[in-house]
């Protein structure tokens, strides 16, 4: 008989944060991989892109972010972006209590089981801390890992400016290297980019699989869920969406891989947490 505790945590929301509306593809597994569970949705649209900022910045920015949803009492957090989750995982690991999930250990696993020949496409940052190079090599030491920082993706599809002519230009140029090297994988290092699957599919021979590290995420979450005891059987709350930047943006943007228009709350991060302290 679960206790009145268990089935509260059990219906307490999974926090799921990223700089924009790139963590939406890892929303998107959740909803098909988890329909029960409730989520809240934080973009930091106030500060993106994440990609350029240094460690200490990125750092600072999911202590933040973590600490106000554990005031809004998650009961696990995902982090729905490549650039913290190559920055920031381990140290806050060790600094909150609740499970928090990172996209890279799980992407190298789906892309060792796809290919030998690994492409990474990630934001500066994250293609510098060479996680994903690290983390397909803790996999398998023989797979040969090529990584292409992509600065201007993120900027693009926050525009929503997937289709323009100036995209495939530069997705062309991000892909070069890659192609030479013959790749037969390709890693979207950033949940940013699945929004670009149209451009980059175009872009590269039928035989190069795409790997989207949302999907192992989510089912790795769900593992974690039903180890903790935690996993939600009673129907999900609806999907709460904030943001620390302009909520209207976010929702007109959003709504083309939503498939519906989201009420979006503004959350002003250091407010918050200074009435949270005083």
């Amino acid at each position: 008989m679960p206790t009145p505790f268990a089935t509260e945590r059990q219906r307490a929301y999974i926090g799921v944060f990223d700089s924009g509306v790139g963590g939406l593809t890892v929303l998107r597994e959740l909803y098909r991989q988890l329909p029960n569970e409730s989520i809240l949705y934080f973009g930091d649209t106030a500060r993106l892109p994440y990609g350029t900022r240094s460690q200490a910045e990125i750092l600072q920015f999911v202590r933040e972010i973590l600490t106000w949803m554990v005031q809004q009492g998650v009961k696990m957090a995902i982090m729905a972006c490549n650039t913290s989750s190559a920055l920031a995982l381990e140290a806050v690991r060790r600094e909150f209590k609740i499970p928090i999930l990172g996209l890279i250990l799980p992407g190298a696993r789906a892309a060792v089981q796809q290919g030998s020949r690994i492409g990474v496409i990630a934001t500066p940052a994250t293609a510098a801390s060479n996680a994903y190079r690290q983390a397909v090599q803790e996999v398998d030491e023989t797979a040969e890992v090529w990584q292409v920082g992509c600065p201007e993706f993120v900027p693009l599809v926050e525009q929503n400016r997937i289709s323009d002519p100036y995209t495939y230009q530069v997705a062309q140029e991000y892909l070069a290297p890659l192609l030479q090297q013959q790749i037969d994988t390709l890693v979207y290092g950033c949940t940013h980019y699945p929004h670009l699957a149209p451009v980059l599919r175009s872009l590269l021979p039928p035989s190069v699989k795409l790997v989207d590290p949302a999907v192992s995420v989510v089912a790795a979450a769900a593992q974690e869920l039903e180890l903790l005891g935690l996993r939600n059987i009673r129907l999900p709350l609806p999907t709460r969406f904030c943001v620390s930047g302009n909520p209207e943006q976010f929702a007109q943007v959003s709504v083309q891989w939503l498939g519906f228009t989201p009420t979006v709350e503004k959350i002003n991060l250091p407010e918050v947490l200074s009435q949270i302290v005083s």
